[in-house]
């Protein structure tokens, strides 16, 4: 056979070994996606599981919250519809994010609640299943940006096409949706949550804008500890009686 006929063999060879070696990319990026999706719909589960719980422990001190109870129900039923995509999960699960941060708020109208020992263990169970969350949606994310960046691209697009591989969809919620407060059971620090500013300490150095915050200085008959100074004796008067 002629050289060029080798050399055309060649590269056909090295053609379908390069397309394939693109196709199995492909395919193992889009199941790192799929196992990606499984690792959020197992903590997905996680949170449904404990909101059952959680509205029964407020129910049983919170007897006049009937509509945010009722609501964080129906939030979790439409969270668990199944048949859901990446970006409809991402839809219903903050809008029972929503839901829940409301419950959580109405906490703190009630101490005898936030007492409870079941109800701590349970925020503190879902505060924790909220940050596997997130963090298992950050890793899901980045695998659908590496996907539908290969399938986006020249020459991958061509297999991704030919092989009926598309592009995979995020799992976003706003940061407001996504966001369940935090409630401290504990000392609160000014600023947190449901807690109250520190009153400015009586006597203390001024914070105003402008005021000097400086050491008091002691006055002309005051001591630095506070205490009356005593005068000293003037040298011009004799104190001695003179004598007779």
């Amino acid at each position: 056979m002629p050289t060029v006929v080798w050399i055309l063999l060649a590269v056909v060879v090295l053609l379908v070994l390069w397309g394939v070696a693109l196709y199995n990319g492909l395919i193992a990026l889009r199941n790192k996606v799929e196992e990606g999706w499984r690792q959020i719909d197992v903590e997905l589960k996680r949170r449904h599981d404990l909101i059952p719980n959680l509205v029964e422990t407020v129910k049983g001190y919170a007897t006049h919250e009937r509509a945010t109870l009722e609501e964080v129900m129906r939030a979790r039923s439409a969270a668990m519809a199944g048949g859901q995509t990446p970006a409809q999960a991402a839809q219903s699960e903050g809008m029972l994010s929503q839901a829940l941060g409301r419950l959580i708020a109405v906490s703190e109208a009630y101490p005898d609640l936030k007492a409870n020992q079941s109800f701590q263990a349970l925020q503190t169970e879902l505060t924790s299943t909220e940050d596997r969350i997130a963090s298992s949606r950050r890793y899901y994310n980045a695998l659908v940006r590496d996907l539908n960046t290969k399938v986006e691209s020249v020459p991958t697009n061509v297999i991704a096409n030919a092989a009926g591989i598309k592009r995979a969809e995020y799992f976003e919620t706003s940061a407001v949706e996504a966001q369940v407060p935090d409630v401290s059971f504990g000392n609160q620090t000014p600023g947190s949550f449901g807690g109250a500013p520190t009153p400015p300490v009586v006597g203390g150095p001024s914070t105003q804008p402008g005021a000097v915050t400086g050491p008091t200085q002691p006055g002309p008959s005051q001591s630095a500890s506070g205490l009356p100074q005593a005068q000293a004796p003037d040298p011009t008067v004799d104190r001695h009686p003179p004598s007779e």
